[in-house]
C-alpha cells in the first residue's frame, strides 16, 4: 500500500496570516495536515477511526469554516482510484471513498508555525 493517500490544496484566506493563500492539504494513514504556503501555518490531525459511514457522519461544525473538497485517490479499503470527499474544519479531518464510502476520520492534535532555521545573508 502507497503511503501517500491525498495531496491536494485549497485556496482560501489563511486562519493565521489573514492572505488569500493556497492551503496544501497531504493524508497519509497515520498523519493528516493542512499548510498555509505563505506563512506556514500548519494544522496536524491524527488519526481517530476508520469505518464505512454515511457520508458527513463524522462532520462537525467548528470554529472556521467547513471545506467540503473532492479529490482523486487510491481507496485503502477497496483499492478503486477515483474521488474522495474531504470534510475539513478546525478539528477534524474526513476522507472518504465514494465507491465503498470507507472514512478515514482524523482528530486536530498540533499546530505550528514552520520557520526556516538558517537565515540568509547578503554574501
Amino acid at each position: 500500500m502507497q503511503d501517500r493517500f491525498i495531496f491536494t490544496g485549497y485556496r482560501t484566506t489563511c486562519y493565521k496570516c489573514g492572505v488569500e493563500a493556497e492551503q496544501v492539504i497531504k493524508a497519509v494513514p497515520y498523519q493528516a495536515q493542512v499548510a498555509c504556503s505563505h506563512c506556514g501555518a500548519t494544522r496536524i490531525f491524527i488519526p481517530r477511526i476508520e469505518d464505512v459511514s454515511k457520508p458527513g457522519s463524522y462532520t462537525r461544525i467548528g470554529c472556521y469554516d467547513l471545506w467540503n473538497l473532492e479529490s482523486g485517490a487510491t481507496c485503502r479499503n477497496c483499492g478503486v482510484t477515483g474521488p474522495h470527499d474531504l470534510s475539513i474544519g478546525c478539528s477534524h479531518f474526513t476522507v472518504r471513498c465514494r465507491n465503498c464510502g470507507f472514512t478515514h476520520f482524523y482528530k486536530f492534535n498540533l499546530e505550528y508555525m514552520a520557520q526556516c532555521p538558517i537565515e540568509e545573508t547578503g554574501q
